[in-house]
């Protein structure tokens, strides 16, 4: 049969079926007939085309007009296949080695997958190669070495792995190889020393390890050798020094050593970004040879052993960034600091860090004449002395200004309040004496203030208050006076800490302290404060810490602490305090350490939760307490006298609670019954009855508006309402009774919803069961409403054409923080209800974010209830909705028909983290052939995390040095995250972590980060 009988698709079918089809030369039509079908294989090997740009290509036009295509004039071949930045997922086709007149295939910036086509290798005249961030997987072909004519190779930011083709040092005309950010292993291969025309060599974020061959030396044309985050060692040859052409070489966070030659700033003269970061193992002095680089814009050296006198820098007049951080530089002499003064003819500087060293002397005022530009100004942990030169108010544009742990002393200068854009300053641990300037106040843009451990007395300056934007206040181990100002307590901001710890503060603690909701950690101890601790101090939801010992604080301990079940440390010691051990601080499912020892509590100390541990607990030195476990060596408690009162008040107690449970059974009963009369039953004997009809709803979702509308469920959908004579914000979840599973998704969530209260459950105001205008039932739930809408809308932010208003966007430690109340309110449904309730249906949508972001988990219209049998095992109590959770968050075990159980919330908690962090949904169309969320995250552990980020966070991050020592600590706790992720959506259900480890391990993460 001729050629040009068969279709384009039959062929496409044949070749698919062949492999790559060979045919003669001599024939021109039959060439271009190969490249249309080479071009159809690729587009059917492409999966998702959301633009819609391939529909292009289609017989209507020829080839060499698709999009995307270029043809040589001469004979009409594809020359050129530009597809990128289209988001096209799929992968590439074998036949892409029919091209052969191919000189260009950029497909950068799409979600393709599958593996590299070794048939690559038979493009003889393939210029480029970029397939830069895509989800690539395999090897890099050895046989790519056979495109004689190559450029321009880039597979950075994809999934290769395996070691670098030798083969590859073949390709004598390269300029550009760039394999950056996969999981390739192996060393370089010391035949690349042949790339004589390479200029840019990029490997950086890998796993390869050896040490750099001395071949490379012969790479006289390179101008960036990136080299960064791998596991590279050993000492870097001397004639890599010698490759005067270079302009960047970063070696940062390898294991590399050796001393720097003593004339790298002239052998590259061309140099203008130089990093070691963080090996830890370079040593010697820095040569003075390095001002002769003059075009240098970047110097970092942080991390390491580097030794002795910093040389003159006079000459680096374009410099931006200089960091010693962390080395051995400096003698506590008084001429440490003289090459500062070396530094003030850069216009453009804006970054200097020198902590972490042995420098000593008094800080010249030749800072002054640093560039206005400068932002980040670092002399921290160093032995620097004198006062505080006033020409620092010189440096108007400053950020960061951290001089803590020195020997500063006397008081702040004046000028200091010229730091208009000044975010973060630091003066702990030095020996600053006077008061503390009220001028403060004047530095609005203030998110961290520390002043703690000097020699500041006086009263604390009421200015402090106009510092809105406070996230961290630290003013412990002075000598302040007076009572703590009000103004302080109106900081609603401060949500790191707030310490006032060893000072001589007197009064009252303010009932204005329920404004600090989102503080972590409040330390008051050793002042001489007084009367008793307000309770209003149980508004403060989200601490962690908290430390009031030392003080003359009396009373009982407010039941409104009760509240704070987050904490983690608490301290009351050596106060005046008297009463009863409040039996819920036994309940804390966090609390670690808890002292209550030298005041006068009495009666009999709980035996619950931390009270179990007499080395975490302390309440030594009251002389009225007794029982507790043995540990605390306490006398057994006189029964008749001291527990008959308490026996009788749990009778009345349990005799009050009989009868509400009947109240409540009651008012179920009446939703269930009452299908022509309005019923509003009580769902839990916390919350106030509120009576609402089908009326008040219709009346306060303007008839159940579509502008009223929030959105569309399985089961019913959810308005938006404002109740008439309240004025309360509501939402109304409206049941579809037409839905078979309707109405008893509506039972199922009345129940659970009347069983349980947590700060980070949704709150149920009532229900509804009635009929409506057209006697139709009529059943709806009625939620308080969460402003800031669901967890999805803030990670997947729909853009809306025209709109004014910025994509919502969390960052790190508000996700965080989501993080953290999702596994509270988990924790609590496994553990502290009287029947564990499992959820069902954990994912972004039904968590809901109220003003301040705290998450609620909702939805409970699938939940199960467990008992617990003589194993402790939970058993399923009711087979409720034959529902499992929705695909990509139910675990594997429930779509094999296993047994509901908390694992299965576990597991998706597990899925909902890891979408909180990478950006991706675990349906995400890059999830196929077996790989899914959590294998995608585990085979990044630990190194490749910060390719699996949401990209959100990396631009949050945007004005941190990636190589600075503070976000390696930031990296540090996102691996933290993602690998708690990933132990929560094990496969097997026994292998997943428990929820309580989970918010103690979150928990304990966010304090880090703080």
């Amino acid at each position: 049969m001729p050629y040009s009988l068969f279709s384009s698709q039959a062929t496409v079918s044949l070749i698919s079926f062949f492999g790559i089809l060979c045919l003669s030369t001599s024939g021109e039509a039959h060439g271009n007939e190969t490249d249309k079908l080479a071009l159809l294989s690729f587009k059917a090997q492409i999966t998702d085309d959301p633009l819609e740009l391939l529909q292009s290509w289609n017989a209507t036009s020829h080839f060499c007009d698709w999009r995307g295509v270029t043809c040589g004039n001469r004979h009409q071949r594809v020359v050129k296949l530009e597809l990128y930045s289209l988001k096209l997922s799929g992968s590439l086709p074998h036949h892409i080695g029919n091209l052969s007149f191919l000189r260009v295939l950029d497909l950068h910036n799409n979600s393709l997958s599958g593996e590299i086509p070794s048939e690559i290798g038979y493009l003889r005249r393939l210029q480029v190669l970029n397939l830069r961030n895509n989800s690539i997987v395999g090897k890099i072909p050895a046989n790519i070495s056979s495109c004689s004519s190559l450029l321009h190779f880039n597979v950075g930011g994809n999934r290769l792995m395996g070691d670098i083709p030798s083969a590859l040092g073949k390709l004598s005309k390269l300029v550009f190889f760039g394999v950056d950010r996969n999981t390739l292993t192996g060393s370089i291969p010391s035949s690349f020393g042949n790339l004589s025309s390479l200029q840019v060599l990029a490997i950086h974020v890998n796993k390869m390890n050896g040490n750099i061959p001395d071949e490379l030396g012969r790479l006289t044309n390179v101008l960036d050798f990136i080299v960064h985050t791998n596991n590279f060692s050993g000492a870097i040859p001397p004639p890599i020094f010698n490759l005067s052409s270079l302009v960047r070489m970063d070696l940062s966070v390898n294991n590399f050593r050796g001393n720097l030659p003593s004339n790298m700033g002239i052998s590259l003269p061309n140099l203008q970004f130089f990093s070691v970061l963080m090996n830890y193992e370079f040593t010697g002095p820095i040569p003075i040879s390095i001002s002769n680089a003059s075009n240098l814009l970047y110097f970092n050296l942080a991390g390491n052993k580097f030794t002795g006198e910093v040389p003159t820098l006079e000459n680096l007049h374009e410099l931006e960034a200089l960091s010693l951080t962390s080395n051995h530089l400096g003698s506590a002499g008084t001429n440490d600091l003289s090459f500062l003064c070396t530094l003030t003819n850069g216009t453009n500087f804006r970054r200097l860090a020198i902590n972490l060293n042995n420098f000593g002397g008094d800080l010249p005022g030749c800072i002054g004449n640093f560039s206005t530009r400068l932002r980040l100004l670092s002399m921290s942990d160093n032995m620097i002395s004198g006062s505080m030169p006033a020409e620092i108010g010189n440096l108007v544009s400053l950020d960061v200004f951290d001089m803590g742990n020195n020997q500063f002393s006397g008081s702040l200068p004046p000028s200091i309040t010229k730091l208009q854009q000044l975010k973060v300053l630091y003066l702990q641990a030095n020996k600053f004496s006077g008061e503390i300037p009220h001028y403060l106040g004047n530095l609005t843009l203030l998110t961290e203030l520390m002043l703690n451990d000097n020699s500041f007395r006086g009263m604390i300056p009421l200015s402090l208050g106009r510092c809105q934007n406070l996230l961290l206040l630290d003013l412990a181990n002075n000598n302040l006076n007076g009572s703590i100002p009000p103004e302080l307590f109106d900081l609603s901001s401060l949500s790191a800490y707030l310490r006032l710890s060893h000072n001589h503060l007197v009064g009252a603690l303010s009932e204005k302290v329920q404004n600090l909701n989102n503080l972590g950690v409040l330390y008051v101890d050793h002042n001489f404060l007084s009367g008793e601790i307000p309770s209003s101090l149980g508004s403060c939801i989200r601490l962690e810490r908290l430390n009031m010992r030392d003080n003359s604080f009396k009373g009982s301990i407010p039941s409104s602490l009760s509240a704070l079940r987050g904490l983690q440390v608490v301290d009351l010691s050596h106060n005046n305090l008297s009463g009863q051990i409040p039996e819920f601080l036994g309940s804390f499912p966090f609390l670690q350490s808890l002292n209550l020892s030298f005041n006068d509590f009495e009666g009999l100390v709980p035996t619950e939760g931390v009270f179990k541990n007499a080395s975490s607990t302390s309440v030594m030195g009251n002389n009225k307490l007794c029982g507790g476990v043995s540990d605390f060596h306490l006398l057994a408690c006189n029964i008749r006298s001291s527990t008959n009162r308490r026996l009788k008040l749990k009778a009345i107690i349990a005799s009050v609670a009989v009868l509400l449970g009947a109240l409540l059974m009651l008012s179920f009963l009446l939703i269930l019954r009452s299908r022509k009369k309005s019923q509003a039953p009580a769902l839990s004997s916390e919350i106030p009855l509120l009576r609402v009809s089908y009326q008040n709803l219709h009346d306060a979702t303007k008839g159940f508006s579509s502008s009223n509308l929030i959105n569309v469920g399985g089961f019913g959908s959810v308005y938006q309402g404002v109740l008439g004579e309240s004025g309360q914000l509501v939402a109304v979840k409206v049941l579809n009774v037409q839905h078979q599973t309707a109405a008893k998704s509506f039972m199922v969530e009345c129940e659970v919803l009347k069983s349980i209260r947590h700060r980070n459950l949704v709150k149920v105001l009532t229900a509804c069961s009635s009929i409506d205008y057209q006697g139709n039932d009529f059943k709806a739930l009625v939620y308080e409403f969460m402003v800031n809408g669901s967890l999805e809308e803030w990670l997947h932010p729909v853009v809306v054409d025209g709109s004014d208003e910025p994509p919502k966007k969390l960052d790190l430690l508000q996700r965080l923080n989501i993080a953290i109340d999702i596994a509270s309110a988990l924790e609590y449904l496994q553990n502290h209800c009287e029947t564990t309730i499992v959820h069902c249906d954990l994912k972004p949508s039904n968590v809901l974010l109220d003003a301040e972001l705290t998450g609620h988990v909702s939805d409970f219209g699938i939940a199960k209830f467990l008992l617990k049998d003589n194993n402790n095992r939970s058993t399923n109590l009711s087979s409720s909705v034959q529902l499992r959770g929705t695909i990509g968050y139910a675990p594997p075990e429930y779509g094999m028909g296993g047994q509901v159980s908390i694992f299965g919330d576990i597991y998706s908690y597990g899925i909902l983290l890891l979408e909180m962090f990478t950006g991706k949904r675990p349906t995400n169309d890059m999830f196929k052939e077996g790989l899914n969320l959590h294998k995608f995250a585990k085979s990044a552990l630990p190194d490749g995390v910060a390719e699996i980020l949401d990209p959100v966070l990396l631009q949050e991050s945007g004005e941190i040095d990636s190589r600075s020592i503070r976000t390696k600590k930031i990296m540090d706790c996102l691996i933290s995250i993602v690998d708690i992720g990933v132990s929560c959506s094990a496969e097997l259900p026994g292998d997943r972590v428990c929820t309580s480890d989970v918010a103690l391990k979150l928990s304990s993460i966010r304090s880090k980060l703080l």
